[in-house]
């Protein structure tokens, strides 16, 4: 009774179009009034303990201020450039190095709206200037993009993490071979597609283009290298590497690469300047431009934008633990893992179950609210057939990928449709070729286990566990 109450007290008010935060809150306190037992006072102390006592949920403001700054400078314009020396001159090429500026990118942002944003805003028009088909490059770049909440850090996996209390490191470096795995199907399926339509390609540009691009690319590719190389350095925990990130972003794209604040387009040295001289005239500069970067209206805003962003997330998170809570509580996965484990399903046929319920469940809400509610469902039932709890974490996440480009809830559909300026239809049209990609990937992801498992258990064992 409690069960079918609270899923159908959420369904009806989705249907009433009702916020997904706002639904997830409402079922569960109206459950928990009029059909639970539970007491009025758990709702309160729930939402108060759903984000304090989760450190692993810290981070997620803290990785979203982080791709603010660098999606508002100039970083993505800068791996673009270098993506482009290392494989603009093959058939395709230019289509190629968008699809490997988004594994970059993604590496930095953690966000998958963020990425088709910051890189489709410069690589679309640059493709469809180049020659090549308008809906080619719009389709390529929304899959593409998806890789943001696949190739850690990802906000999504932090999510998963802090759902089931699995290791935060671990699903990071899960992602790793699954994200390149389908950055480099993209780019196998976009060279035959450019070999058979004679799309164009770029000339080659040499190795001091690639060296020069590379060179002005670094300060936001040394991101990565902090933010994994703490985390798996065993110098910072996940959250503590995420607050580095963003202070670090913060440096980059104010007094590293100056795209905005107090010393935009101040060059770094000037056309007769000495090196001593420009280095004492760079640090005097910086010096007074830091308190008068904090007040800046360009830093502000950026600050302010990933402010609404977070909070608006941490809502969500926070009623879909409220929710999950109630589950937990009226042993409502208890009963489902008894009831299919009864049923004699198969580890396999299992998954197929769960990959059909979760790309349903894609089409109809967002990431994060998919991952707290149905993970605490899942998890028990996967644990008794035998399923690594790190596996059915990416195959959950691969899901939540394919939810980013499926109406009408498609986040990634909506961002290409702003930056073409075409419909909502016609992004989908030129995605669905590139989905099916995706979904072949999904597959591979969910009955080649190794492929998710392979780098965690290596690490496992140099860490002699």
């Amino acid at each position: 009774m409690t069960t079918a109450a609270l899923f159908l007290i959420l369904l009806v008010c989705m249907l009433l179009g009702m916020p997904i935060a706002l639904a997830l809150g409402l079922s569960s306190i109206a459950t928990i009034l009029f059909f639970s037992n539970d007491s009025l006072a758990s709702i309160a102390l729930k939402l108060f303990e759903s984000l304090s006592e989760h450190y692993t949920l810290l981070a997620i403001p803290f990785f979203i201020l982080s791709s603010a700054f660098l999606s508002t400078g100039g970083v993505a314009r800068r791996i673009i450039r270098f993506a482009m020396s290392l494989v603009g001159h093959v058939r395709g090429g230019l289509a190629m190095a968008s699809v490997m500026a988004c594994m970059i990118f993604a590496a930095v942002s953690g966000s998958s709206p963020a990425t088709v944003a910051a890189i489709g805003t410069i690589v679309i028009a640059g493709m469809v200037k180049a020659g090549y088909p308008e809906s080619f490059a719009a389709g390529v770049i929304t899959n593409a993009g998806t890789l943001g909440i696949l190739i850690p850090p990802s906000i999504v996996m932090l999510v998963y993490a802090a759902a089931t209390e699995v290791s935060a490191a671990r699903m990071f470096m899960a992602g790793f071979i699954p994200g390149l795995l389908m950055g480099l199907i993209l780019m196998v399926a976009i060279y035959i597609v450019a070999r058979s339509r004679r799309l164009p390609t770029q000339p080659w540009q040499g190795f001091g283009e690639m060296l020069s691009s590379g060179l002005s690319a670094f300060g936001g590719l040394m991101l990565i290298v902090i933010v994994l190389g703490s985390i798996y350095g065993g110098i910072a925990s996940p959250t503590e590497a995420a607050a580095v990130s963003a202070v670090y972003a913060y440096a980059i794209a104010v007094f590293g690469y100056r795209d905005m604040g107090p010393l935009k387009d101040v060059p770094w040295r000037r056309e007769g300047e000495g090196t001593a001289a420009a280095a004492i005239r760079n640090l005097a500069a910086m010096t007074l431009a830091l308190p008068r970067s904090i007040t800046d209206p360009e830093v502000n805003k950026v600050v302010l934008d990933a402010a609404k962003v977070s909070i608006m997330l941490l809502f969500i998170i926070a009623n879909a633990m409220l929710f999950a809570h109630v589950l937990t509580t009226e042993r409502i996965p208890h009963h489902l893992a008894e009831l299919i484990v009864g049923l004699g399903l198969s580890p396999w046929m299992f998954l197929v179950v769960v990959n059909l319920l979760l790309l349903a469940a894609g089409n109809f809400m967002e990431p994060s609210a998919i991952l707290l509610i149905m993970a605490p469902i899942l998890f028990p039932i996967a644990m008794r057939l035998g399923i690594d709890p790190i596996h059915l974490g990416i195959i959950m996440v691969v899901n939540m990928e394919i939810g980013m480009l499926t109406p009408p809830v498609g986040l990634n559909l909506f961002v290409t449709a702003g930056i073409t300026g075409h419909s909502i239809g016609w992004v989908i049209r030129a995605a669905v070729p590139w989905l099916l990609l995706l979904l072949l990937f999904l597959v591979i992801i969910t009955y080649v286990p190794q492929v998710s498992l392979f780098l965690p258990e290596l690490l496992d064992k140099l860490h002699g566990y």
